[in-house]
This record gives structure tokens, C-alpha cells and sequence, in this order.
């Protein structure tokens, strides 16, 4: 099992990260929030889960171990897979999320794409006991802007957040909405205030 991979950032895309270590390159799939923490050319260290079925063996990345386990107690829950975990985490930071399962706050967690109003109340009643485990009440980490341009950076982030979940309307209107408001943004700015419209809004 791979816990950690520390190397070189060779690529960040919207949603993984490309690290070499020893020669080898390891796509590493992480959130938004993760991947702003990086730069290209620097040597990062990413926390892991490799998650391994019959035709693949994929890698998460995250920034904290409390995310990573956040991650895994995700994955526990019935209905949840890798994809619907890492939207979640996308969507909401682990204080949010305790937050949301101590509440029982169904319409924070129906925020997430693909978690429903029967999925949401499974995650509490399974969750919410085990969430305060997990996290503390550190703060969530601040998140330097990256460096992007042009304007395949539109394609990009719907293509982002298409693939976290949500729909292809709801995902350019987001992506529409951010732009004029914010038309010199990073793209990975730029996500993240997508994803936080998004989330506010369903």
C-alpha cells in the first residue's frame, strides 16, 4: 500500500496532480483545495490512499492526514465510492462536514453531487459518531492562488466540475457566473469559487 509519495510536481490539472519520485511519475487524483496547495517544479509530499480493483489501481492524494482518514470513513459508508467521497470533500472541508453530520444537516450534504436526500441521512446515521475522531477543530488550510491563463480555462473547470458529479448546465452556469465576476482569476481560483457557488446553491 502507498501512504505517501514526496517528488517533484511535474503537471496540475483540475483534478490530479502528476509527483516523480525515484524516476517514476504517479498520477495522484485530489480535490481542488489540495491541489492549490502545490506548485509545478517543487518538491510536495502528498498523503495517499491507492485504491485497487480488478482494472485499475487509482491514487488519492491529500494535503493532511485528516482528510485522508475523512476520506476513508467516507468510503464506509453504503453507496459511497471513491468518486462521490472526494466530491465531498471537495465540497465541504472537514470541519464543514463534521459540522453537517452533527446537525444532521441533510441540505449541506445533498450539496455534494450524486449524494441524495436517502444517501445524505445513511452518511449521518453512519457517520456522525465517528466524524469527531477524526476531526479536530484546527483551522481548514488557506490555499494560495495558482498561475493560469487564456480561456481554455472555461473547458477546464467545466470539465472539472462535470467530473466531480455535477451536472454539465449547472457546471457552465457556475463557471459562467465566476468568470465575469472574477475574468482575471487563476483557473484554480476559479474553481474553488465555483465549487463554493455550487455548494451554497443547491
Amino acid at each position: 500500500m502507498i501512504a505517501s509519495i514526496r517528488g517533484e510536481v511535474l503537471t496540475i490539472a483540475l483534478d490530479h496532480v502528476v509527483l516523480e519520485a525515484a524516476g517514476v511519475g504517479y498520477r495522484i487524483n485530489a480535490t481542488p483545495s489540495t491541489l492549490g496547495t502545490l506548485s509545478r517544479g517543487s518538491e510536495s509530499r502528498l498523503l495517499t490512499t491507492m485504491i485497487v480493483r480488478e482494472d485499475s489501481m487509482t491514487l488519492y492524494g491529500f494535503a493532511d492526514g485528516e482528510s485522508r482518514d475523512l476520506f476513508s470513513l467516507l468510503l464506509t459508508v453504503s453507496g459511497v465510492g471513491p468518486r462521490i467521497a472526494m466530491a465531498t470533500l471537495a465540497v465541504l472541508d472537514p470541519n464543514a462536514l463534521r459540522t453537517a453530520l452533527a446537525d444532521s444537516n441533510i441540505t449541506a450534504l445533498t450539496r455534494v453531487p450524486g449524494i441524495g436526500k436517502r444517501g445524505a441521512e445513511r452518511m449521518v446515521v453512519e457517520l456522525r459518531d465517528k466524524v469527531d475522531a477524526i476531526v479536530g477543530g484546527g483551522s481548514a488550510t488557506s490555499l494560495p492562488s495558482g498561475a493560469a491563463g487564456g480561456n481554455p480555462v472555461r473547458e477546464q473547470i467545466v470539465e472539472a466540475l462535470t467530473g466531480l458529479g455535477f451536472a454539465l448546465k449547472q457546471a457552465e452556469d457556475a463557471t459562467d457566473a465566476v468568470l465575469a465576476a472574477q475574468p482575471d482569476a487563476s483557473t484554480s481560483a476559479a474553481l474553488r469559487s465555483a465549487l463554493a457557488s455550487l455548494g451554497k446553491s443547491k
